[in-house]
């Protein structure tokens, strides 16, 4: 499995890194759209929940009854996070100017504390997206877990709760380190092994 892995990412190691080089290019307006798009996100497909930010930014004024019903296309629980998208321009204008922060995990805390529908997953998911998590941080997702899972990093693919997600964070991180591939780059290769692409 290690050895497939390796030879996976020889393969694919250049479109990745060109990805992960995209994320960092970003202006302020774009990172934003990743904000909105990591608070879609959870338990739903994400190439949806993409195009749900590109209809709900075309929108001219923002009414949670107009989001809501463009988050029913394409998301699980509409309602929820079209409120967390309604709040999401407020909470912006307080971690925007955050964002240098060189301690990406202490970064990452502070924005999972600060967003509305966030948690440690979906602060690290949106780190990685805008260029900003270098290599420090795990995105725990159902796929990442999975993986981890198969390569027997972990035993068991549910997570308790905060602690016991930054107990699995390390074993990942030590596990990036043991077979270099660095994190966010193995974060990206198991999405596209399961996925067939390299997306976010």
């Amino acid at each position: 499995m290690e050895k497939e892995l390796i030879l996976l990412y020889q393969e694919k190691k250049k479109d990745i890194q060109k990805r992960l080089s995209d994320f960092s290019k970003l202006n302020a307006e774009q990172e934003f759209s990743e904000m909105l798009f990591c608070l879609l996100t959870p338990q739903s497909n994400a190439k949806k929940c993409w195009q749900a930010v590109k209809e709900v930014q075309q929108l001219a004024i923002w009414k949670e009854k107009e989001i809501a019903k463009i988050l029913r296309k394409h998301t699980r629980f509409h309602n929820n996070k079209a409120r967390y998208v309604m709040n999401s321009k407020e909470t912006w204008k307080r971690i925007k100017d955050r964002l240098n922060e060189q301690d990406r995990i202490v970064l990452r805390n502070f924005i999972a504390e600060k967003v509305k529908g966030y948690g440690l997953k979906e602060a690290g998911h949106f780190l990685r997206n805008i260029g900003k998590s270098d290599n420090q941080i795990a995105i725990l997702d159902r796929h990442i877990l999975r993986n981890l899972k198969e390569i027997n990093v972990i035993e068991d693919e549910k997570i308790k709760n905060n602690k016991h997600y930054l107990e699995i964070e390390q074993k990942f991180l030590k596990y990036a380190d043991k077979i270099k591939i660095p994190i966010d780059e193995l974060d990206l290769l198991f999405w596209s092994k399961e996925n067939g692409e390299i997306f976010k």
